[in-house]
């Protein structure tokens, strides 16, 4: 289902978090962004830049609209009955939700990871050769560099180097999610979005994707929605802050956590609500 797009509203003149840039890139950015399931307003009236190869945290309590935001980016609302949306969400300075874009090459620029690792039943191979084979591309020696490259890349090919055609569902939990975004990384998308990508860990793997986080900003633009305080302070270059659906306060991880403008976002950080 594609979304119905309607015209931007008036809004008056007021000043919106922003992270300050001289020299970055944005990558991502919105502008008076809402969002609606119908009648329910999700999103209301956010405007965000994401600078190019960081990680920008979304945090807040449950149901505040931090994964509803995020799915903006790859445009997966749209499969969601009665989405529709004011505002424009643009990467690269361009307009995804413009009629004239394919939404198809847009998710392969836009790579996904969600919340529980979802390997599909194939091989470990076959899994990351997935999103290259889906596209028609038929050279087995560009798909095996890219299957071994983007392993390398999550730190899995030295764990599971001789055992490709083994099935990945036999995997532990943290390797599972590391294979996810195998997937996602073969297909070499510029943004990675990752939708609470420890949660469903134990310790010692939710750390290792916190490493592999840090160290693929060199070469992505990754957005995470957390609802750990501690892991967006150690992964997060800027952290948005948003409740009931509006963006609270966004900017320099440190500043949020440890100097934050609003009262609001001290009372979450504090963890006297949420």
């Amino acid at each position: 289902m594609e979304a119905e797009i309607k015209s931007p509203k008036a809004t008056q003149d007021k000043t919106e978090p922003r992270v300050d840039s001289d020299s970055q890139k944005f990558k991502l950015r919105t502008k008076n962004v809402d969002v609606f399931y119908d009648d329910f307003q999700a999103i209301n009236d956010i405007t965000l830049d994401i600078v190019e190869n960081s990680i920008t945290a979304f945090i807040g309590p449950s149901g505040c609209g931090k994964s509803t935001f995020l799915r903006l980016f790859n445009r997966m609302n749209d499969y969601i009955d009665g989405f529709w949306m004011n505002g424009d969400v643009l990467m690269d300075e361009k307009d995804i939700y413009d009629p004239s874009v394919n939404v198809e090459k847009l998710r392969k620029t836009v790579g996904m990871v969600f919340q529980k690792p979802n390997p599909f039943p194939k091989s470990i191979y076959e899994n990351v050769a997935y999103g290259l084979r889906i596209q028609n591309i038929k050279d087995e020696d560009f798909i095996e560099e890219r299957v071994i490259q983007s392993l390398e890349q999550t730190t899995l090919y030295s764990e599971v180097e001789g055992n490709l055609d083994k099935q990945a569902l036999s995997l532990s939990g943290g390797q599972q999610q590391r294979l996810c975004m195998a997937r996602a990384l073969a297909v070499q998308p510029s943004v990675l979005l990752m939708d609470e990508p420890t949660s469903a860990l134990d310790p010692i793997s939710s750390g290792k994707i916190e490493d592999l986080i840090s160290e693929l900003k060199q070469e992505y633009t990754i957005v995470i929605v957390t609802h750990n305080m501690q892991q967006a302070g150690r992964v997060s270059d800027n952290t948005a802050f948003l409740y009931m659906g509006s963006l609270v306060e966004y900017g320099d991880t440190q500043k949020i956590f440890t100097n934050p403008e609003k009262d609001r976002t001290q009372n979450y950080i504090t963890g006297r609500f949420g």
